[in-house]
C-alpha cells in the first residue's frame, strides 16, 4: 500500500520560513539586537528600531487597546506591557516569514515526478487571433511574473485595497480639504517601512512655494510603489503557505 507524504500544518510551515534559511533568521538577529538596544538605550534614536523592523504590522499596535504608553497602574500596566511584547514578536514573526518566502520555491512550480499536459491544437478563430496579437517581449513577461504574487492571492489583493484607499484618503484631503491635518499617516503606516523613503523624497517639495502642491503627489507615488512591493512579498508568503499536495511513495 503506497505511503502519501504528510502534509505540514500551516504553523509548522509558517515556522520553517520564519526560520528555514540565512535570509530569515539574520532578520530576526537583527530584530534581537534592535530589541536589546532599546532597552540599553531608551532615550536614543535605537529605541524605534523594533518598531520600524517591523512596519507595517507593528503601526497597527496603535490601533489596539493595550500598549505600553498606556496610564495605567498595577496589574494593567504588565498586562498592557507583555501584550505589546507578544504583538511585536508576532510582526517579527510574520516578516521573517516573508524574507524566507523569498528563498524558497513557489509551491505552483511543477515537480519533476509530474507530467505536462499534452498542448491544445487551437482552432482556425484562435490561430487568427493569435496572429494578429502583438508579440510580448521577454522583459515584459518577467515584469508580470514578477508582479504575479501582488494579485493572484487574497492576502495581498485584500493588503493593496488597504493601501488604495488610504491613498484615496490622503489625496483627498490633501487637495480638497482645507486642513489634511495628519491624512498622511495613514498610508505612510499601510506602506512603511519603504514608504519613509518616499516621505523623504517628496518633503524637499514643501520648501518651495511654488511646488507644495508636488510634495503629495510625488509622496503618493512613492508609497504606492511601496505598497506595491509589500504587496509582492505579501503574495510570496503565500504562495509559500499554500498547502502542498501529498504524493504517493513509489
Amino acid at each position: 500500500m503506497p505511503n502519501g507524504s504528510r502534509p505540514r500544518s500551516l504553523p509548522h510551515q509558517f515556522l520553517a520560513l520564519a526560520t528555514g534559511n540565512w535570509l530569515a533568521r539574520g532578520y530576526l538577529a537583527v530584530f534581537a539586537l534592535s530589541v536589546l538596544a532599546m532597552f540599553l538605550f531608551p532615550e536614543s534614536g535605537f529605541a524605534a528600531d523594533p518598531l520600524l523592523l517591523t512596519a507595517p504590522l507593528s503601526y497597527l499596535a496603535t490601533f489596539l487597546p493595550f500598549d505600553p504608553g498606556v496610564e495605567v497602574d498595577g496589574a494593567a500596566e504588565w498586562s498592557a506591557l507583555g501584550f505589546w511584547v507578544v504583538w511585536l514578536l508576532l510582526c517579527a514573526f510574520v516578516n521573517a516569514a516573508v524574507l524566507g518566502a523569498l528563498l524558497t520555491r513557489s509551491t505552483n512550480a511543477a515537480s519533476p515526478s509530474s507530467r505536462a499536459p499534452l498542448p491544445r491544437v487551437p482552432g482556425s478563430s484562435e490561430r487568427g487571433a493569435m496572429d494578429t496579437a502583438l508579440p510580448v517581449s521577454p522583459r515584459s513577461r518577467r515584469i508580470r511574473a514578477l508582479l504575479a504574487p501582488a494579485v493572484d492571492n487574497w492576502l495581498a489583493r485584500g493588503y493593496l485595497a488597504v493601501v488604495a484607499a488610504s491613498l484615496g484618503f490622503f489625496l483627498v484631503a490633501a487637495y480638497l480639504l482645507p486642513d489634511p491635518g495628519f491624512a498622511g499617516i495613514w498610508p505612510l503606516m499601510a506602506t512603511a517601512p519603504l514608504s519613509i523613503v518616499a516621505l523623504l523624497v517628496a518633503s524637499p517639495a514643501e520648501w518651495a512655494s511654488s511646488l507644495t502642491w508636488l510634495s503629495p503627489l510625488l509622496f503618493s507615488v512613492g508609497a504606492a510603489l511601496s505598497g506595491l512591493f509589500n504587496a509582492v512579498l505579501l503574495g510570496r508568503l503565500a504562495r509559500a503557505l499554500r498547502p502542498r499536495e501529498a504524493r504517493p511513495a513509489v
